[in-house]
């Protein structure tokens, strides 16, 4: 039998031990997220610019101010009218340093401030829509995962109907026949709320399909059988052990749902059961566009603003994906 080992004073202190070394910290899983997503610089790229889109469209009328022109403000001097084109003055559109995307054909609106407005628009519907479709998807999901059985094939069968639905023949339908005034909202209101109801409500099966395959492979974890068997009842297993766990795959899947919901958005309005004229929308001067075919730089600017939001949320929610997979390197 050994006597235990004699320790001197100090030496058994951590951190005498440790002295003139960095302290050993834990990381939780999101900082660890965090370090690899800081490594994906496309990634961050892609936040950047979805940072900046975001404070473009908070800080529109300060900007279009500083400019100078509104968006709906007519400029007939810019226009060619004694030779009847009625094409734009100037080179490229009419671009100048007052008007450096130039201005629409006939009217003479400036695009840079109608391109700055309907970013609003856009990420307005995106957002929100997005968030009608995460919260509907999440908690149709998740009931559906735990409980099972018959619940579960009641909402897989109603997820079937909705993904077998022609979204779009319905929303044209809709948009159409819903009058100027109606459930206490008028005009470009209505329209924003219509159009977020219609997106955000007809699309949850996808992500609700995601969080029910989820939630089937988490119930059977340790951690939950370990609530269960300490009395947990079933609210506080499903918001309290299950949710937290679902919150990765959520914010992936919403980060790719908000560029679909966008051009959703820009589609409907390029056909014209979006929000109307006057009001700035990217579809809808695409939709004004086509009619002038012959000016190619008329749908430059909303096309390529589009494209841009687009291609940002899609490289940011990819990067975000593998950053909170702990299955990547």
């Amino acid at each position: 039998m050994t006597t235990p080992l004699e320790v001197e004073p100090g030496r058994g202190d951590p951190e005498a031990v440790l002295q003139g070394m960095r302290k050993i910290e834990g990381r939780s899983l999101g900082q660890i997220a965090w370090m690899r997503l800081k490594r994906d610089k496309v990634a961050i790229v892609g936040f950047v610019v979805i940072v900046l889109l975001i404070l473009m469209a908070i800080l529109a009328p300060l900007i279009v101010k500083a400019i100078g022109h509104p968006p709906n403000e007519f400029n007939q001097d810019l226009i060619d009218t004694q030779g009847g084109t009625l094409a734009p003055l100037g080179r490229f559109g009419g671009m100048s340093w007052d008007h450096p995307f130039g201005v629409e054909p006939v009217n003479g609106r400036d695009l840079m401030s109608r391109v700055i407005y309907g970013s609003r628009i856009s990420l307005l519907i995106a957002f929100f829509a997005t968030l009608l479709s995460v919260t509907i998807g999440t908690v149709m999901g998740i009931v559906s995962g735990f409980f099972g059985g018959w619940v579960d094939a009641l909402i897989s069968r109603l997820m079937d109907v909705f993904l077998a639905f022609p979204l779009l023949v319905f929303a044209i339908a809709l948009a159409g026949v819903i009058p100027d005034d109606a459930f206490g909202l008028q005009g470009d209101s209505l329209r924003i709320v219509l159009l977020i109801f219609i997106i955000g409500f007809f699309n949850w099966p996808y992500i609700g399909r995601i969080v029910r395959g989820q939630t089937i492979s988490l119930r059977e974890r340790e951690f939950v059988d370990a609530a269960r068997s300490l009395g947990a009842r079933r609210p506080y297993i499903l918001f309290t052990e299950l949710l937290p766990n679902l919150v990765a795959p959520i914010l992936v899947y919403s980060t790719l749902l908000i560029p679909t919901n966008i051009l959703f958005e820009a589609a409907l309005s390029f056909l014209g059961v979006g929000v109307r004229a006057p009001t700035a929308t990217w579809g809808g001067m695409l939709s004004d566009a086509v009619t002038f075919y012959t000016m190619p730089h008329f749908m430059l600017w909303p096309g390529l603003a589009i494209f841009i939001t687009v291609l940002a949320f899609n490289l940011f929610g990819d990067g975000l994906r593998d950053a909170l997979d702990p299955r990547s390197r």
